[in-house]
């Protein structure tokens, strides 16, 4: 039985776990993606040729596999140990190579895949063509370019294969402590061949930065073929070139001069200084659910929730409030759900929907507002996990220090507060349920090792300063 090395590692302290790889989840009732072999072949160096393909779970434990490079095989035996073939390749003429798998000593043609390999391919990667977008120009006259940023992945047409949903990140974009007026985020869709399928415009009524634009891409209505869903506004405009809202509206803030108060022993008069300038205060925000094919905008709701009152976020200039992540999750052990989320450190929201479709709908929202929710407040991370920590078949997401039930119901709030970083796993042979490893910001905390189930804390390594990062890794 395979034993694992674990590494928790914060402030610089090291501690060893030992970790006999255990879970509890019920995989049989989900709803999952219908994926082909994944075969990609790569130029290692001028000699050798780098296959590797995927290993489905609806293949045997003890398959094995063939490769062929045009029509004729390649492996004196059956790749047995990995997913991954080194074929010793020196021409530079193109070359179409086959996975087929092999299963009790023959070959069956289930999930059989292929890929050409491109005459002259570069070493080390593959070349996907893209449409870098044109310069713009803000409304205080400044100019920004545009750089690939955030990417995910997904099957959009049913092929079984991956296609990629990327962000376009303008060069001006902002953290939300930040004032500026920032470019306006374009979300692409490629084949690997470098085809562009649509590009989304989210308009002038959605920030770029970091914070704001938490893309999900997953096949939620179980057709084959993935959506695309994330936060809107007036004016954000489809694949297919429609608009949603007001297309009118501009609600951001042209700033405003202020003099800054004087530093204890300066005798010079502070400089009037542009505040709030770029940011988003107001304005209708929507969840809009995408085709994934076309980029078409198929629903758009009200964005639960609204930022209203910005001070109820813990502050009054749009940085908190607007700090949103997501995730996907089985909230009832079979069908996926997107979970959209807003603000950890002080108010904080999740509210999970699902799409059926035809209708993007709210099945449930967990809001640190509500009565009996105080003491979840405050305690969210910049990052989420989605596991099912108690083993019921349903996921649960771990929000920071505190968890959410797969029912929208607080399970547990360690009241440790925010912090940067988290890990979940089964770290410990000797105990088969999950344990989250985390660190904290609030200057006590340092960093602990939980029970994810219960929150209990197992280990600590408790201290006086911010401890920003940490990290755990199967090192051996």
């Amino acid at each position: 039985m395979r034993k694992h090395l674990y590494y928790l590692i914060a402030s610089m302290l090291i501690i060893t776990i030992s970790l006999n790889a255990q879970t509890n989840y019920n995989y049989k009732k989900l709803q999952r993606e219908n994926l082909g072999r994944g075969v990609v072949a790569i130029r290692k160096d001028a000699s050798t040729v780098t296959i590797s393909w995927r290993y489905l779970s609806s293949d045997p434990m003890d398959t094995e596999f063939n490769v062929y490079r045009n029509g004729e095989k390649i492996t004196s035996q059956p790749v047995s140990t990995g997913t991954l073939y080194n074929d010793a390749y020196t021409s530079r003429n193109a070359a179409t190579y086959e996975v087929r798998p092999v299963v009790k000593g023959k070959e069956t043609n289930h999930k059989n895949g292929r890929y050409t390999l491109p005459a002259n391919a570069p070493t080390g990667y593959i070349r996907i063509p893209m449409n870098k977008p044109a310069n713009g120009v803000t409304p205080a006259g400044d100019t920004y370019t545009y750089s690939p940023n955030d990417a995910s992945i997904g099957d959009i047409d049913g092929d079984g294969e991956y296609e990629i949903i990327l962000k376009w990140d303008p060069s001006n974009s902002h953290d939300n402590a930040h004032d500026g007026y920032t470019g306006e985020v374009l979300i692409d869709c490629y084949r690997l061949n470098g085809e562009q399928l649509w590009r989304i415009n989210l308009g002038k009524n959605i920030r770029a930065g970091a914070h704001y634009t938490q893309f999900m891409v997953y096949d939620l209505d179980n057709d084959g073929k993935a959506e695309v869903v994330m936060r809107t506004a007036d004016g954000s405009i489809d694949g297919k070139g429609n608009i949603i809202g007001d297309a009118t509206a501009d609600y951001r803030e042209p700033g405003e001069m202020y003099t800054p108060r004087k530093k204890k022993g300066d005798t010079r008069t502070p400089e009037p200084r542009l505040r709030n300038q770029g940011r988003i205060f107001k304005g209708k925000e929507y969840l809009t659910v995408f085709s994934g094919m076309t980029g078409e905008a198929l629903q758009s709701i009200d964005y639960i929730p609204q930022r209203n009152e910005l001070k109820g976020w813990g502050d009054n200039r749009a940085n908190r409030s607007d700090r949103f992540l997501a995730c996907i999750a089985y909230l009832d052990g079979i069908h996926p759900s997107v979970v959209m989320c807003r603000g950890y450190y002080t108010r904080t929201v999740l509210a999970a929907f699902n799409w059926d479709g035809k209708n993007l709908t709210n099945s449930w929202t967990f809001d640190t507002n509500e009565p009996g929710n105080e003491n979840f407040a405050g305690q969210g991370n910049h990052n989420l996990r989605v596991a099912d920590i108690d083993g019921d078949g349903c996921d649960e997401i771990v929000y920071g220090s505190m968890t959410v039930d797969h029912n929208g119901k607080g399970l547990y709030s360690t009241g440790m507060g925010h912090g940067d970083a988290l890990h979940l796993t089964q770290f410990d042979p000797s105990n088969p349920r999950l344990q989250i490893w985390a660190c904290h910001e609030n200057k006590k905390d340092g960093s602990t090792f939980r029970d994810a189930a219960t929150g209990k804390v197992i280990f600590q390594l408790p201290h006086h300063t911010d401890v920003g990062r940490c990290m755990a890794a199967d090192i051996d």
